[in-house]
């Protein structure tokens, strides 16, 4: 006999079904399984029978359970479009006021590009040095320059403006139309190299010239790659990796504009002259190209290199007692071998040096003074021809940027 349920009871237990159908179809179709659903769901439940619940209709039917407003999903979030006011305004030449000076140069009177102009003002340069005043009124023109000047008078600054502003002006295809240098500048050490390279970035910062630095004892491949990949415009290089390059057709400079030859006199002194005469033979004839030399001294022997490379030159000099005796503080103390070191000590220790630069004649010099140093307290570094080339570049660095005080070396090194 069937078990006979009261009404209240039989009420109760259909309200119970329902309330679960309900939260069922809201979960299902309102919630995170139809995120599209945003302002109604219509749900419709049917043939849910009952077969257990005697006196049930058969089916039960849920119409229009809207969605809860909780439940909407986010908005998505747009980015607001940049209005015009909040781009970067263009730099332009009145940021760079220089008032002029009677007896003086500015920059402003040679027309550079404003690429050019702008680099120069981050630099902070002002007024152009006299070795900068009469190679850019010859060489911006395209005329070969032979300068004598000495570390220190601005010559650096000098060929490397002159040099962007001649591809900036005339020859702003030039790397995209043969991936070709357009500019070749040979220096005698690794470390000249660096720094050529350095004050050269600083100058191409804002007109996208690529300078690519070239020098023996490291990195071949990662030099290597830079110019096959970046097809710098510049090339800043020692003559032994240089040639290397060139051999094994790396380097091509059949289209070679600028030639610069910086410290000639120690290439010679070094050795170097050789293969700078092949390198020189790997590039346009003196009549397609400008050539720049740099000299401390202008031996016989470094005129008669002039004369070979290039065409009708200016001749610019600057006398070495401009460059030192107005800056520089010179002192001569006569003293015995024996005596040296206690003299030196004590200026170390009982001045008040910023950083302090001694030279010594041999690797193994080098080294003793070095330890000794060291052994008695002071903060310093070695520099020679023993060094690693990483590591003797890492120290000028910290020597430069104060992190190092003393930095020991060889006279070849320290140049």
């Amino acid at each position: 006999m069937g078990t006979v349920l009261s009404p209240l009871v039989h009420e109760s237990i259909t309200g119970i079904m329902l309330k679960k159908i309900v939260n069922f179809v809201r979960r299902k179709f309102i919630g995170g399984d139809r995120p599209d659903q945003t302002k109604k769901t219509v749900a419709r439940v049917r043939d849910v029978r009952h077969e257990d619940l005697p006196g049930s209709s058969g089916h039960v039917e849920v119409k229009d359970a809207p969605a809860s407003r909780s439940q909407s999903p986010k908005k998505k979030y747009r980015r607001p479009r940049s209005s015009k006011a909040q781009r970067p305004s263009q730099w332009d030449i009145s940021q760079f006021d220089v008032a002029p000076e009677e007896g003086k140069t500015r920059f402003h009177d040679f027309d550079l590009p404003p690429s050019l102009m702008r680099a120069i003002a981050d630099l902070g340069f002002s007024y152009c040095t006299p070795v900068q005043v009469k190679t850019l009124t010859g060489a911006l023109d395209g005329t070969d320059t032979i300068g004598q000047a000495q570390t220190g008078t601005g010559k650096t600054a000098a060929f490397l403006i002159t040099i962007m502003a001649n591809l900036l002006r005339h020859n702003s295809d030039q790397k995209g139309s043969n991936g070709l240098p357009f500019a070749l500048i040979i220096a005698p050490t690794r470390e000249l190299v660096t720094q050529i390279s350095n004050d050269a970035v600083a100058l191409a910062k804002y007109s996208g010239i690529c300078v690519a630095p070239v020098f023996g004892g490291m990195d071949y491949e990662k030099q290597q790659r830079l110019i096959e990949e970046k097809k710098p415009e510049i090339i800043v290089a020692t003559p032994g990796r240089l040639l290397d390059f060139i051999r094994k057709k790396i380097v091509n400079l059949k289209s070679l504009k600028v030639l610069v030859i910086d410290e000639a006199d120690r290439m010679l002194d070094m050795g170097f002259i050789p293969d700078v005469r092949n390198i020189v033979y790997n590039t346009p004839p003196k009549e397609n190209r400008q050539t720049l030399m740099f000299s401390a001294t202008l031996t016989p022997e470094v005129r008669h290199l002039a004369s070979q490379w290039c065409v009708k030159p200016v001749q610019v000099e600057i006398e070495p007692d401009q460059v030192a005796v107005d800056t520089i503080e010179q002192l001569v103390y006569l003293t015995t071998a024996q005596e040296k070191y206690h003299i030196l000590y004590n200026m170390i220790t009982t001045q008040k040096l910023e950083k302090v630069l001694v030279f010594a004649n041999r690797k193994d010099e080098t080294r003793r003074l070095t330890e000794r140093l060291m052994r008695n307290g002071i903060d310093c570094e070695m520099l020679s021809g023993d060094v690693a080339q990483k590591k003797r570049i890492s120290t000028l660095e910290r020597f430069r940027s104060g992190e190092i005080k003393v930095l020991v070396a060889t006279d070849v090194a320290g140049r």
